[in-house]
């Protein structure tokens, strides 16, 4: 039953375009529903082109907002601002979280039921802002809200593979057969890569690992200082974007053992919201699979991340308890 219902809220942005192209390339999407306050119709005119079945529609502005959301299967919200140099990812929360609480009760309102894919950041702040909403509008389900984290995936896998090509390169990994679970938060030292976890199986010397380990937590703004001031990852995070959504949808149509990382409602450790490795279902969180077996490096990580994860998660609730 590939007849998944889409929509993407922040359609005609930096991720926003590339990830509808993504999704409108998809055999398992049948409507694609495109929303911003600009340009969404240009946006939609130009991907309905395209010879693929995924019915696209573009709605622009607040007053076709509930539009857009009925009847959605999925929704992704990639909306806001993107981090220029010198910006961490929370300095971005006072634009991105209003935005982002606006957009997800109009999603409580008008796909209650929906399976929401967050990519705007903080994600260690709106997921928890998005939970608080859905709960005040009294159709909150934990299992179908979701902080995507798989672009700390996709960096680590390529990076081990990376390194691994260089190192010995008759043995050259493929990074696209490498998985590293990457778990905790979704910002500087909050991602923990489980590189001990890696398939197939890895060693790295400890300063090459510490190395590996901090490129992974800073990938992010290498992109945002190569861009020199004119944005941040868009086109990887389209891509892994798009991963998470085809993931879930495959989950949706009843495939098993699908599994993938995300920033969820958790009570893996003592923070209330974590990443871990998920297997997705029909309803969206079957089973959180835990942190399982991790190296003393690994420990250290989570119990350094741990204040800051805490406090960004309590901002996004504060916030949203006085959000109007």
């Amino acid at each position: 039953q590939n007849n998944a219902k889409v929509a993407v809220l922040g359609a005609s942005g930096g991720i926003g375009q590339p990830l509808s192209l993504l999704l409108k390339n998809s055999p398992l999407v049948s409507r694609l529903n495109l929303y911003d306050i600009a340009h969404t119709p240009g946006v939609a005119a130009d991907l309905s082109h395209i010879e693929t079945r995924a019915h696209v529609k573009g709605f622009l502005g607040p007053e076709q907002l509930p539009e857009s959301l009925k009847g959605c299967d999925v929704v992704v919200i990639p909306a806001g601002v993107p981090r220029k140099p010198g910006m961490t990812r929370d300095d971005l929360f006072n634009t991105n979280a209003s935005i982002v609480a606006s957009l997800t009760s109009a999603c409580a309102k008008h796909c209650p039921e929906a399976m929401i894919c967050i990519i705007s950041n903080p994600v260690n702040s709106t997921i928890p802002i998005t939970s608080e909403i859905f709960k005040k509008h009294g159709v909150y389900n934990p299992n179908r809200i979701f902080g995507v984290t798989t672009l700390d995936i996709v960096r680590a896998n390529t990076f081990v593979a990376e390194l691994k090509v260089v190192s010995c390169f008759l043995q050259g990994l493929d990074p696209a057969r490498v998985s590293v679970p990457v778990i905790g938060g979704h910002a500087g030292k909050t991602i923990i890569p489980l590189i001990s976890q890696c398939t197939p199986k890895v060693d790295f010397p400890q300063d090459q690992l510490e190395k590996l380990t901090g490129r992974i937590q800073e990938a992010g703004t290498e992109v945002v200082k190569a861009k020199a001031g004119a944005g941040s990852a868009t086109l990887s995070m389209a891509y892994a974007g798009a991963r998470f959504v085809f993931s879930l949808v495959d989950a949706m149509n009843g495939k098993e053992g699908v599994i993938e990382c995300s920033f969820v409602r958790s009570e893996e450790t003592e923070s209330p919201y974590f990443s871990t490795p998920l297997l997705l279902g029909k309803n969206g969180i079957e089973k959180n699979l835990g942190i399982g077996k991790i190296s003393p490096f690994e420990e250290k990580m989570i119990a350094e991340a741990m204040s800051e994860l805490k406090a960004s998660i309590k901002k996004g609730e504060e916030f949203a308890k006085n959000f109007k």
